[in-house]
């Protein structure tokens, strides 16, 4: 096989795509706005929604009446966050469902001004609404939990008893996550979902205008007609199809890479501990070094290979590029399923087979890297299974091509 006329053919097939816009949209300026605006903008944007509630003065109804130093502790406004405002209603459900008040309480029974008695306090909202659940239920929780802590240890010193008598053990929490974990935060698994995707967007153009959409036109007949072999025609197509794809692979690699900067301008100077806290846990500071930037590459290029080559033997099975997108649809749902249970990677006890199956061995790495747990061994099984299995759906693809009636419609 001469590389020169695989390079010749590959070359055109490049050429022709390259003069595509909207695949040039799709391969390049698609990764780097897409990837930095979800890795970098969604933490933002939930840090902002989500601690920005602590910032915010809710409504909350009130049935019956509360003793003021409960009251004192719903109103009153820290340095972390904003009270809530108390105002009367009659019927607590229909004020929550009505949107007149963020949450309601009902005194059931009189409220204790000390310790040694009880009451019963209801707490209405939408259970479920993350906005409720962090705002005004979250302050309602916590300034109850303070007034009766507040209670009980006016009865202690009262009783010249210690408030270590209620709590004998002090359990305090440490963060055992390495700086590349605890920055990857929540939202971590989306990062091989828009990898992959980027890379079968970029290339499926090449491969189906190739293959089926030379056959749709006619020209493919006139290709097959040249003195070059057949397997050097497919091998350009493969190669066209794959620079294509690695194209994708590597801005979608520079948009993940442009993303600690990006956050580093975008986060607010002023930002609250909430906030911060918040965007910190959906992965608002991902940074990735020179080493995990390389083997994220060298990742997403073996599955550029494995998906070029799966898409260019799919191609070979339609007779127009229309059909070809229909039998390729379904290539989606392969890697948006896996990569969303990715979330729940912490589940899974993961061994040497899954890190090896084709592309989810490719996702796992992916995430590894991001989480600053990559090991070697399983970077270099995930390639191996990727590389097999492309070079099988060549040899399938260079089987198809060989046939006499590939050129023509059937």
């Amino acid at each position: 096989m001469c590389v020169a006329s695989v390079w010749t053919v590959a070359k055109q097939e490049l050429l022709t795509t390259l003069r595509d816009r909207r695949t040039l949209t799709s391969t390049i300026l698609v990764p780097l706005i897409m990837i930095p605006l979800f890795t970098v903008g969604l933490p933002l944007l939930f840090g902002t929604l989500f601690g920005g509630q602590a910032q915010t003065r809710q409504t909350v109804g009130v049935v019956g009446t509360l003793p003021p130093a409960l009251r004192s502790q719903l109103t009153q406004d820290s340095k972390e966050e904003k009270g809530v405002r108390l105002i009367a209603v009659t019927d607590p459900t229909a004020a929550v469902r009505n949107g007149d008040v963020d949450a309601a309480l009902n005194v059931q029974s009189a409220l204790p001004s000390q310790a040694g008695t009880s009451g019963q306090l209801q707490l209405f909202y939408k259970v479920g609404n993350l906005k409720a659940e962090s705002g005004a239920a979250g302050k309602v929780r916590s300034a109850v939990s303070n007034y009766n802590k507040g209670l009980v240890g006016k009865k202690l010193a009262e009783l010249n008893l210690s408030p270590a008598l209620l709590t004998p053990i002090a359990l305090s929490t440490v963060d055992a996550s390495n700086a590349a974990e605890a920055g990857s935060g929540q939202l971590a698994f989306i990062i091989p979902l828009f990898l992959l995707q980027f890379i079968l967007a970029g290339a499926t153009a090449t491969a189906t205008d190739s293959t089926a959409g030379e056959r749709e036109r006619g020209t493919l007949e006139a290709l097959l007609a040249t003195p070059a072999p057949r397997s050097t025609l497919l091998m350009g197509k493969l190669v066209a199809t794959t620079l294509t794809a690695l194209i994708a692979a590597g801005f979608s690699v520079l948009g993940l890479s442009l993303s600690a900067p990006i956050a580093l301008l975008v986060t607010p100077a002023g930002q609250s501990t909430a906030q911060s806290a918040t965007q910190q846990a959906f992965g608002g500071s991902l940074a990735l070094g020179l080493g995990g930037l390389g083997a994220v590459l060298i990742t997403a290029a073996s599955a550029a290979l494995l998906i070029s080559a799966l898409l260019l033997t799919l191609s070979l099975f339609a007779r127009s590029v229309k059909e070809a997108q229909t039998y390729i649809a379904p290539l989606t749902l392969l890697i948006i399923l896996p990569a969303t249970l990715l979330q729940f990677a912490d589940f899974l006890k993961t061994s040497n087979a899954i890190y090896a199956a084709p592309l989810i061995g490719s996702m796992l790495v992916i995430l590894d890297t991001v989480k600053g747990a990559l090991s070697g061994p399983h970077l270099l099984l995930s390639l191996g299974g990727n590389v097999l299995l492309a070079a099988l759906l060549t040899l399938i693809a260079s089987r198809l091509f060989g046939r006499e009636g590939v050129a023509f419609k059937k």
